[in-house]
């Protein structure tokens, strides 16, 4: 053991040794240089590129922000949407200024400060008044920017008007179910992920009378204009995320977590087929999680109607029960005469043998009004 320790120690002698010959070296090579007053090679090239790298950087970045101006987020359709760009284009300004300035000067004293003879640096080793102006006016520029963007996000995650269209979006692989609380009472029916099947895709929970009215849309979701629209967030199977570019909505829907968000559009698809002057255009909803290999093809349009033609709209809809008459068999026996209220006289008769005699007088033809 001690001859180990030893030769350790021995060892640690002849390198320390070595790093002292190699700095005795060092300090010789550099006082010969400092005696020499030789000016560094390449010196005048290195400086003449800062500044060759500072016009062409600026012509660059001039050029790249004219050319990408085309492929920047169309104007927003949305009252916080413009609220959001004006916030964003505010930050953008007050950061681009420090920006310019501190990489021009870095880019400057460089070139104007390299090597020359006879010129020796001058060091400040403290000075409190610039240090107090470096921090103090970044802890207020910094400040304002954290406010303002908490202010506005406040009042965008906020709750939603109690006269809010409400809407309920939910992904799964790979589409939007888009769902509507109805033309009566504008209230979303319960759900249940157990209740899950090929037709009642979001569980809708047929024990709730408030689900009577719901009606879905696989292709398209339709919103009136200038009328708070609730979306409520869900997510059926992996992570997904609703984004509509022109309303600035952008909102993830977690399996298990309900997530929401509210917004007013101001402008119809009409209107924006104006100003764009183009027939077909059309907003859209869009998936930003990548959910599967399906992903790419996970968007609907969404319609922004005025309000008559919403209303037309929704009320040319049909309610899910509706289209799936049998799913009455899983009304509870109370509630079935106020479910079978808008129903057509002669429907498909509830695979349930315990279905009361009223809905089973569905089959023959019965009038269920």
């Amino acid at each position: 053991m001690y001859y180990i320790i030893a030769l350790v120690a021995l060892v640690f002698v002849v390198l320390t040794g070595v790093v002292i010959s190699r700095l005795q070296d060092v300090i010789k090579s550099v006082k010969k240089e400092e005696s020499a007053d030789a000016v560094p090679s390449g010196n005048k090239v290195n400086g003449a590129l800062f500044i060759v790298v500072l016009v062409l950087g600026g012509i660059a970045i001039a050029w790249s922000y004219m050319h990408s101006r085309e492929f920047f987020l169309p104007e927003a359709s949305s009252v916080h949407g413009r609220r959001t760009d004006d916030l964003f284009w505010f930050s953008m300004g007050v950061l681009t200024i420090p920006f310019i300035l501190v990489n021009f000067l870095i880019f400057f004293f460089s070139w104007k400060y390299q090597y020359k003879k006879d010129h020796r640096a001058s060091f400040y080793p403290d000075n409190h008044k610039l240090e107090l102006i470096w921090t103090i006016i970044p802890a207020i520029v910094m400040a304002l920017l954290v406010f303002t963007g908490w202010k506005a996000w406040s009042d965008i995650t906020s709750e939603a008007p109690s006269d809010a269209e409400v809407i309920e979006i939910t992904g799964k692989q790979f589409n939007w179910i888009v769902r509507y609380g109805g033309v009566n009472d504008n209230k979303l029916g319960n759900y249940n992920y157990k209740l899950i099947d090929a037709q009642n895709e979001v569980g809708i929970d047929l024990s709730d009378e408030n689900s009577f009215d719901d009606f879905q849309n696989p292709t398209e979701m339709h919103i009136p204009v200038n009328r708070p629209v609730l979306l409520k967030i869900r997510a059926r199977d992996v992570l997904h995320s609703v984004f509509i570019p022109h309303m600035r909505v952008k909102m993830d829907a977690v399996p298990g977590m309900p997530t929401k968000f509210w917004f007013v559009a101001d402008k119809t698809t009409a209107q924006m087929q104006a100003e764009t002057g183009d027939p077909n255009f059309k907003y859209e909803i869009a998936c930003t999680e990548i959910c599967g290999q399906g992903h790419f093809s996970m968007k609907i349009n969404l319609v922004v109607d005025d309000e008559e033609s919403y209303k037309k709209w929704c009320a040319e809809q049909q309610t899910f029960l509706q289209t799936y008459p049998e799913y009455l068999a899983k009304v509870p026996d109370n509630l079935k005469a106020k479910a079978m209220k808008g129903l057509p006289e002669t429907t498909v008769a509830p695979a349930d043998s315990s279905a009361t005699a009223s809905v089973a007088g569905v089959s023959t033809g019965t009038s269920i009004r």
